[in-house]
């Protein structure tokens, strides 16, 4: 019935009758806008929007969950998962195709600011526009547009969620914005800079590690998976760059791991750091390959991010007067090993937690 009303207002539909079929048909079609029950045989409509969201040539489409039960899946738990919009059944015709027709205009409006953004940093950063930069934003206008409209029926505490939800995608596209432009100003610098030879006390080498893992539990929810050991010792280095190292590190374990695996930190009174997961991994000759703007698999893990990390990693530890490598391997893990200076071979231990 519902087919047949949108086929009406010259809308091309196609239906599926469970989850796993609506899938495929998505993925054979690439539909711009997609409908999709919560309570359906198989797949529930709920895993079906975190599969389309993690696909990148669905990630961005239009999706609109359909209930009956709204207290299964609350509209703004809904929309956190990354649904556009939500409709409660019983809904008219009326209501149906307002909503196909709103979702389908905005769809078009973030297509045009997407091309203008584009044209702009590819005239001043001589860069195409990474995908990265428009997922937060787009997580920004979407809460922005539920706080907007919902603010009357909201409670204190959605109200608070959902600016926490704004804050961290404002900082995620603060952090991507900062490192992007930072490459290209390490990529600019003379090959001839001169490492540096200054020695961190240990209070500041054990607060520069541990702040840059702070940074990234703040915002990836992976705390119960994070394992660190420290030893108390001395590193060539300036705090923030270490900081900024250790963030990446951890940063890319944790985007490139499921939640529930171990993410685990080492720092030895050698001045090695360690970073490893157990997430998907890289070939052996992708990891030969790592260089500036270059994400492996990029058409597949789109949504996972520029692919930045590992050779800012590469270029801070060089400044620091250390070596970077990494060994990994398909399908197991990823350890990333930063060796730096240190005045001395000796170092107490400072805890696990």
């Amino acid at each position: 019935m519902y087919g047949m009303a949108l086929e009406h207002k010259n809308y091309r539909v196609l239906t599926a009758t469970s989850g796993d079929a609506g899938l495929e048909l998505a993925r054979k079609n690439l539909p711009d806008l997609i409908l999709t029950d919560i309570h359906m045989p198989g797949t529930n409509g709920r895993d079906v929007l975190q599969m389309l969201r993690a696909d990148p040539e669905l990630a961005a489409k239009q999706i609109v969950l359909m209930t009956g039960n709204p207290a299964s899946l609350p509209p703004r738990l809904g929309m956190a998962l990354g649904a556009d919009d939500f409709l409660v059944k019983p809904f008219s015709l009326e209501e149906l195709v307002e909503c196909v027709g709103a979702r389908l205009k905005r769809a078009n409006v973030h297509w045009r600011v997407e091309d203008r953004a584009l044209t702009t940093l590819r005239s001043t950063l001589g860069s195409t526009l990474p995908h990265e930069f428009l997922t937060p934003l787009a997580g920004i206008l979407g809460l922005v547009e539920v706080l907007r409209d919902e603010v009357a029926v909201l409670s204190p505490e959605e109200i608070e969620d959902l600016l926490d939800d704004i804050n961290r995608s404002g900082l995620r596209l603060h952090r991507t914005l900062k490192n992007y432009l930072f490459i290209l100003d390490l990529q600019a610098a003379s090959e001839t800079t001169v490492p540096t030879e200054t020695f961190l006390t240990v209070q500041d080498t054990t607060a520069a590690v541990l702040a840059g893992i702070e940074s990234v539990m703040k915002r990836s929810k992976r705390r119960a998976d994070l394992s660190v050991n420290l030893v108390e010792g001395q590193m060539a280095g300036r705090p923030a760059e270490i900081t900024m190292i250790v963030e990446e590190l951890v940063d890319n374990a944790c985007n490139f791991s499921r939640k529930g695996t171990p993410v685990v930190v080492g720092l030895s009174a050698a001045g090695v750091l360690t970073v490893t997961d157990e997430g998907r991994g890289m070939a052996p000759g992708q990891v030969e390959h790592i260089g500036a703007f270059q994400q492996f698999d990029r058409k597949k893990y789109e949504q996972q991010g520029l692919g930045l990390g590992l050779v800012l990693v590469l270029k801070l530890v060089a400044r620091c007067g250390g070596t970077f490598a990494v060994e990994s391997e398909l399908g197991k893990g990823t350890t990333a090993r930063a060796i730096f200076k240190t005045p001395a071979k000796t170092g107490r231990s400072a805890g696990i937690f």
